[in-house]
């Protein structure tokens, strides 16, 4: 499991660099304006989840499952419903990670 950094946005843009994604999944941090960027290089689709870690009266809420279309790339809003309170960070699993690419960004706001 890899701990992702954010990589912040200027107002004057940035070239984005992406990582391989981990087999046993990665973390990330959350919050406004965080985005994680999934490239899928494969022929096939692959899903990525987040991990929800609250509850709502006693119950779980349903991680949330993103399907990445077989080359497609995709941004995902990590907001704090997913951050887990014992690591301050997200839990990001795949359900393969054969040419799959990862990035988290943070827009910096003024």
């Amino acid at each position: 499991m890899a701990a992702l950094a954010a990589q912040v946005v200027p107002l004057t843009g940035v070239a984005v660099t992406f990582t391989a994604a981990a087999g046993g999944g990665d973390t990330c941090p959350t919050g406004a304006g965080v985005l994680l960027l999934v490239k899928n290089g494969d022929s096939g689709s692959h899903t990525v989840t987040l991990a929800t870690p609250g509850t709502v009266n006693g119950l779980a809420i349903a991680d949330r499952a993103i399907a990445v279309a077989a080359g497609a790339q995709v941004a995902i809003p990590v907001t704090s419903d997913y951050r887990d309170p014992s690591t301050g960070r997200a839990a990001v699993t795949y359900d393969g990670v054969t040419s799959v690419t990862v990035a988290v960004v943070r827009a910096l706001v003024s």
